[in-house]
Protein backbone atom coordinates (compact mmCIF):
# COMPACT_ATOMS: atom_id res chain seq x y z
CA UNK A 1 0.00 0.00 0.00
CA UNK A 2 1.14 3.81 -0.58
CA UNK A 3 1.86 5.31 2.50
CA UNK A 4 0.59 9.39 2.21
CA UNK A 5 4.01 10.47 2.05
CA UNK A 6 3.54 13.40 -0.19
CA UNK A 7 7.22 14.21 -0.59
CA UNK A 8 7.73 11.53 -3.11
CA UNK A 9 4.60 11.01 -4.31
CA UNK A 10 4.38 13.42 -7.08
CA UNK A 11 7.61 12.84 -8.56
CA UNK A 12 6.43 8.77 -8.59
CA UNK A 13 3.27 9.74 -10.03
CA UNK A 14 5.27 11.49 -12.97
CA UNK A 15 7.49 8.33 -13.32
CA UNK A 16 4.24 6.05 -13.25
CA UNK A 17 2.35 7.99 -15.92
CA UNK A 18 5.57 8.10 -18.41
CA UNK A 19 5.94 4.44 -17.75
CA UNK A 20 2.54 3.87 -18.42
CA UNK A 21 3.11 6.11 -21.90
CA UNK A 22 5.92 4.34 -22.97
CA UNK A 23 3.95 1.17 -22.35
CA UNK A 24 1.42 2.02 -24.55
CA UNK A 25 3.03 3.05 -27.20
CA UNK A 26 5.37 -0.16 -27.70
CA UNK A 27 1.40 -1.96 -27.55
CA UNK A 28 0.04 0.17 -30.11
CA UNK A 29 3.29 -0.91 -32.24
CA UNK A 30 2.93 -4.72 -31.62
CA UNK A 31 -1.10 -4.35 -32.47
CA UNK A 32 0.68 -2.88 -35.78
CA UNK A 33 3.21 -5.63 -36.29
CA UNK A 34 0.03 -7.98 -35.69
CA UNK A 35 -1.84 -6.52 -38.47
CA UNK A 36 0.81 -6.88 -40.81
CA UNK A 37 1.75 -9.92 -39.72
CA UNK A 38 -1.83 -11.18 -40.49
CA UNK A 39 -1.83 -9.07 -43.85
CA UNK A 40 1.28 -10.93 -45.00
CA UNK A 41 0.20 -14.31 -43.77
CA UNK A 42 -2.70 -14.40 -45.87
CA UNK A 43 -1.01 -12.74 -48.96
CA UNK A 44 1.68 -15.12 -49.08
CA UNK A 45 -1.14 -17.82 -48.33
CA UNK A 46 -2.91 -16.94 -51.48
CA UNK A 47 0.15 -16.05 -53.39
CA UNK A 48 -0.69 -12.90 -53.93
CA UNK A 49 1.27 -11.50 -56.91
CA UNK A 50 4.28 -9.46 -55.39
CA UNK A 51 4.58 -6.56 -58.13
CA UNK A 52 0.98 -5.07 -57.37
CA UNK A 53 1.81 -2.13 -54.68
CA UNK A 54 -0.10 -3.40 -51.73
CA UNK A 55 1.50 -6.45 -51.59
CA UNK A 56 4.84 -5.04 -52.54
CA UNK A 57 4.41 -2.59 -49.20
CA UNK A 58 3.28 -5.33 -47.01
CA UNK A 59 6.14 -7.68 -48.15
CA UNK A 60 8.05 -4.98 -47.58
CA UNK A 61 6.72 -4.62 -44.43
CA UNK A 62 6.61 -8.24 -43.37
CA UNK A 63 10.43 -8.40 -43.73
CA UNK A 64 11.42 -5.77 -41.48
CA UNK A 65 8.88 -7.44 -38.50
CA UNK A 66 9.77 -11.06 -39.31
CA UNK A 67 13.82 -10.36 -39.23
CA UNK A 68 14.35 -12.02 -35.98
CA UNK A 69 12.06 -15.22 -36.95
CA UNK A 70 13.56 -15.93 -40.65
CA UNK A 71 14.89 -19.46 -40.74
CA UNK A 72 13.06 -20.60 -37.65
CA UNK A 73 10.53 -23.07 -39.95
CA UNK A 74 11.11 -24.31 -43.27
CA UNK A 75 7.62 -22.55 -45.38
CA UNK A 76 5.67 -25.13 -47.10
CA UNK A 77 4.76 -24.39 -50.87
CA UNK A 78 1.09 -25.25 -51.82
CA UNK A 79 1.54 -24.82 -55.49
CA UNK A 80 1.29 -22.20 -57.37
CA UNK A 81 -1.30 -19.93 -58.46
CA UNK A 82 -2.54 -18.39 -62.20
CA UNK A 83 -0.01 -15.92 -62.40
CA UNK A 84 2.47 -18.61 -61.46
CA UNK A 85 3.20 -16.96 -57.84
CA UNK A 86 3.73 -19.75 -55.66
CA UNK A 87 1.03 -20.27 -52.54
CA UNK A 88 3.58 -20.38 -49.34
CA UNK A 89 2.03 -21.95 -46.14
CA UNK A 90 4.61 -19.55 -43.80
CA UNK A 91 5.17 -21.29 -40.29
CA UNK A 92 7.54 -18.84 -39.32
CA UNK A 93 4.74 -15.88 -39.63
CA UNK A 94 2.53 -18.14 -37.34
CA UNK A 95 5.21 -18.25 -35.13
CA UNK A 96 5.96 -14.79 -34.77
CA UNK A 97 2.80 -13.85 -34.72
CA UNK A 98 2.57 -15.60 -31.84
CA UNK A 99 5.57 -14.58 -29.57
CA UNK A 100 3.98 -11.19 -30.92
CA UNK A 101 0.82 -11.65 -29.43
CA UNK A 102 2.42 -13.10 -26.49
CA UNK A 103 4.45 -9.92 -25.69
CA UNK A 104 1.54 -7.73 -26.75
CA UNK A 105 -0.22 -9.59 -23.42
CA UNK A 106 1.93 -9.00 -21.15
CA UNK A 107 2.14 -5.40 -21.74
CA UNK A 108 -1.12 -5.41 -21.91
CA UNK A 109 -0.90 -6.69 -18.26
CA UNK A 110 1.74 -4.16 -17.18
CA UNK A 111 -0.07 -1.48 -18.43
CA UNK A 112 -3.17 -2.49 -16.42
CA UNK A 113 -1.30 -2.77 -13.31
CA UNK A 114 0.44 0.84 -14.16
CA UNK A 115 -2.63 2.03 -14.61
CA UNK A 116 -3.75 0.57 -11.31
CA UNK A 117 -0.27 1.84 -9.67
CA UNK A 118 -1.26 5.47 -10.70
CA UNK A 119 -4.43 5.50 -9.47
CA UNK A 120 -3.19 3.94 -6.00
CA UNK A 121 -0.86 7.71 -5.95
CA UNK A 122 -3.85 9.36 -7.01
CA UNK A 123 -5.72 8.87 -4.18
CA UNK A 124 -2.74 8.48 -1.68
CA UNK A 125 -2.03 12.11 -2.98
CA UNK A 126 -5.72 13.12 -2.46
CA UNK A 127 -5.42 11.95 0.94
CA UNK A 128 -2.73 13.42 2.22
CA UNK A 129 -3.97 16.55 1.11
CA UNK A 130 -7.03 15.73 2.86
CA UNK A 131 -5.37 14.94 6.18
CA UNK A 132 -2.91 18.07 5.99
CA UNK A 133 -5.98 20.58 5.43
CA UNK A 134 -7.77 18.47 8.08
CA UNK A 135 -4.55 19.04 10.45
CA UNK A 136 -4.88 22.78 9.60
CA UNK A 137 -8.20 23.01 10.72
CA UNK A 138 -7.93 21.59 13.89
CA UNK A 139 -4.63 23.86 14.89
CA UNK A 140 -6.94 26.78 13.84
CA UNK A 141 -9.60 25.35 16.22
CA UNK A 142 -7.36 24.58 19.07
CA UNK A 143 -5.60 28.46 18.57
CA UNK A 144 -9.08 30.15 18.52
CA UNK A 145 -10.35 28.17 21.36
CA UNK A 146 -7.24 28.65 23.43
CA UNK A 147 -6.67 31.96 22.68
CA UNK A 148 -6.30 34.07 26.25
CA UNK A 149 -8.20 36.49 26.42
CA UNK A 150 -10.27 35.99 23.42
CA UNK A 151 -14.01 34.44 23.89
CA UNK A 152 -15.07 31.55 21.30
CA UNK A 153 -18.24 33.22 18.94
CA UNK A 154 -19.62 31.93 16.28
CA UNK A 155 -17.64 33.69 13.72
CA UNK A 156 -14.26 31.36 14.83
CA UNK A 157 -14.31 27.22 14.11
CA UNK A 158 -14.55 25.03 16.86
CA UNK A 159 -14.03 21.48 17.20
CA UNK A 160 -17.56 20.86 19.24
CA UNK A 161 -19.67 19.36 17.25
CA UNK A 162 -23.29 20.86 16.80
CA UNK A 163 -26.62 18.32 17.60
CA UNK A 164 -27.19 16.39 14.52
CA UNK A 165 -23.73 17.22 12.32
CA UNK A 166 -21.48 14.79 11.34
CA UNK A 167 -17.74 14.84 12.86
CA UNK A 168 -14.94 15.10 10.61
CA UNK A 169 -12.65 11.51 10.61
CA UNK A 170 -9.97 11.20 12.71
CA UNK A 171 -6.36 11.32 10.29
CA UNK A 172 -5.37 7.98 9.41
CA UNK A 173 -2.72 5.89 11.44
CA UNK A 174 0.52 6.26 10.28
Amino acid sequence: MITADSKGLSERKVVVWILRALSYFVYFYLIVVEIILFIGFFLLLFGANPSAGFTEWAYRNLDRVMAPFRGIFSPIELGTTTADVPAVFETSVLFAMIIYGIVALLLSALIGWLSDRLWQLRSAEEQAKADAEYQQQLAAAQAAGHAPGQPATSAQPTMTPQAGAPTPPPPPAR
